[in-house]
């Protein structure tokens, strides 16, 4: 079984899915560029990655979409467990959201441009004007119902493990009074996880998205920065898999 899945990723899955990729990128890029990026910039990115999912015959399954309301905006931070991580936010949240991601993406083929005429938020770490010019664009999106989605860890965990959390996806949410919305991912590891070897095959396993309550501001400054943080990780914690 494990044999014919490897052909059919060969043979099937991958001609499909560069293809597809090829097609949502330009897409993306031009329709962002002459038309909506609210509009170019969401949807064909999360028709692409729930074809993505269906095409490498994974399952899916997810929870909490009623904790969210369609009309708000909302920090959602979550476990960085590995790449498809992505296609499970991007095809099942729901939500018309904004990545905030590494500046190092911007370079990559096809994929940056797509993501810089979308308004996705690169992060310029270089130093502190970099830091607020980087929350300046995210103050500009997240409006209208808009979100913003980001790894606290910061990269791929290399055991599985969720990793430590940085504080700056909680500065901007104090800084814009945001509700933070914890997610808890589980699978992404254990169907490409970081550690794999120049050539990666997918491994078919079930992928679970949890949607957790939103966490309100309890006020503003390092006590609600703290907060935020502590009870998101408990959180995104209390649901993952042994």
């Amino acid at each position: 079984m494990i044999l014919l899945y490897r052909l059919y990723q060969i043979f099937i899955a991958a001609p499909l899915l560069i293809l597809l990729t090829v097609l949502t990128t330009l897409s993306t890029t031009i329709g962002s560029t002459l038309g909506s990026a609210h509009f170019w910039g969401y949807w064909p990115g999360h028709i692409w990655a729930k074809c993505f999912m269906r095409i490498l015959l994974l399952p899916v399954h997810i929870e909490g979409h009623e904790n969210i309301d369609d009309k708000t905006s909302y920090v959602f931070v979550a476990n960085h467990q590995g790449s498809f991580d992505i296609f499970l936010i991007y095809g099942y949240l729901g939500r018309n959201f904004k990545w905030m991601m590494k500046s190092e993406l911007r370079r990559a083929p096809l994929i940056g441009k797509a993501s810089e005429a979308a308004g996705h938020i690169f992060v310029d770490k270089r130093g502190p004007k970099a830091i607020q010019q980087t929350h300046d664009r995210a103050r500009a999106v997240l409006q209208n119902g808009t979100s913003l989605v980001v790894f606290p860890e910061g990269e791929r965990t290399l055991t599985g493990k969720m990793g430590h959390f940085f504080r700056g996806a909680y500065q901007l949410a104090d800084e814009l009074q945001l509700p933070v919305v914890p997610i808890t991912l589980n699978g992404p590891y254990k169907v490409l996880s970081r550690k794999r070897g120049p050539i990666n095959f997918v491994f078919r396993h079930p992928l679970s998205m949890i949607i957790h309550k939103p966490i309100p501001p309890i006020g503003k400054g390092p006590e609600n920065i703290k907060h935020a943080m502590e009870l998101s990780r408990e959180v995104i914690a209390s649901g993952l898999e042994e």
